[in-house]
């Protein structure tokens, strides 16, 4: 097997929803396609995946960088021991010559393409992406897996009652959690979407998210004001890397923190279970592999917060599409997050999987099943042909 090609293309995001520091209107991501010379079902053996979302799109990383290591790399150097294209392999490639630390962008470009690899690799197999996953792993995958609606975003014009619709709808689709964003108004004006949402959903049902908004004072008077909701998490109250500003909320705050999204590397989950004051069977770890190179460093994150104490069931990888359902599936995670009503075609999943008492199972479509996403699979299409 050899790898005879490495396409990306940068695609826009539907919509324009913002949260408290972010408008997402003009993001994109990468999509990636690694092609290779075997033949099945008369076109090239070709692996799909993205970027995930939130991080704009990596195409001059893999541009200039990445994809001339990959393509002028001694074909062997990129196969694992059956012969077939190794996604440890091509991401060391990838990351010839590049310094330790520094895991911005260039974390989410080498994630695109080792999970594009993975992808490749269960397609082989004509297997899905969780059942590839798992056996690498050594586990058994979970026939389904829990999810959680994340929307809540600030839209201009959308008051109340619209916001209560957005929730009721994920309810009526058999989501049973939602989670919303907060920080982009002002505290009594947060407070009462917090009060709306908790009449249509429940508090014990509601995820707040902050993304990295607060200075540390901000972020335990926060604290002091959702402390009596009982919500089931407070979501990265704080600059991501202020590991001492969420030691002092989650020693200020009894409910849960959730946090990770915005760490990319081992050595960024190490330096928040040794500082960050994150607590056993409470605390929310969230990282995820598509902003992390890939699905083998999010395999050793797990690594990493197991050996300190943490079980890997407190795990809910961002972003909220069908990649990271597979890796939740495969790995034995506590769920993951859906984004039903926001940054498509990425977002959320297709029809085919159904959610059932906020539940949900990845069908057995080979590799991650994206060509199964409406909007997704015609962009698919063009990259590939």
């Amino acid at each position: 097997m050899r790898l005879t090609a490495v396409r990306e293309h940068p695609v826009a995001l539907h919509g324009g929803p913002a949260n408290a520091v972010v408008n997402f209107a003009h993001h994109t991501v990468s999509l990636v396609a690694v092609v290779t010379d075997v033949v099945r079902h008369g076109k090239p053996a070709t692996g799909v995946a993205f970027n995930s979302i939130g991080r704009f799109a990596q195409s001059g990383i893999l541009r200039d960088r990445m994809t001339p290591r990959l393509m002028s790399a001694a074909p062997d150097a990129l196969l694992d021991q059956c012969g077939r294209i190794d996604p440890a392999a091509v991401l060391a490639a990838a990351l010839t010559d590049e310094k330790p630390g520094g895991h911005g962008d260039r974390a989410a470009a080498a994630a695109a393409l080792e999970l594009a690899c993975w992808d490749l690799t269960a397609k082989l197999d004509d297997e899905p992406a969780y059942a590839t996953i798992a056996r690498h792993f050594g586990r058994t995958p979970a026939p389904a897996v829990a999810v959680y609606a994340a929307g809540g975003y600030y839209h201009p014009g959308r008051g109340l009652a619209g916001l209560r619709d957005e929730m009721r709808g994920y309810l009526d689709q058999g989501y049973d959690a939602v989670k919303m964003k907060i920080g982009g108004a002002a505290l009594p004006d947060d407070l009462a979407r917090i009060e709306a949402v908790i009449d249509v959903v429940g508090a014990e049902r509601i995820a707040v998210d902050a993304n990295g908004r607060f200075d540390r004072s901000a972020a335990t008077h926060w604290a002091t004001a959702l402390a009596p909701y009982g919500l089931r998490w407070y979501e990265e109250p704080g600059d991501p890397l202020d590991f001492e500003l969420n030691r002092e909320v989650t020693a200020y705050y009894d409910g849960a923190i959730a946090t990770g999204e915005n760490l990319f590397s081992v050595p960024d989950v190490t330096n928040l279970v040794r500082y960050g004051g994150m607590r056993p069977g409470r605390d929310v770890f969230q990282m995820d592999a598509g902003l992390s190179y890939g699905l083998g460093e999010y395999a050793r994150m797990l690594q990493v917060i197991e050996a300190h104490g943490f079980d890997r069931r407190f795990a809910f990888p961002h972003g909220g599409h069908l990649i990271n359902l597979h890796i939740a599936a495969a790995l034995g995670l506590g769920g993951c997050e859906s984004y039903p009503g926001v940054f498509q075609p990425f977002g959320g999943y297709p029809d085919e999987c159904a959610v059932t008492e906020g539940r949900i199972s990845p069908t057995d479509a080979p590799g991650f099943g994206l060509e199964q996403k409406p909007g997704l699979a015609d962009l698919i299409t063009e990259l590939t042909a």
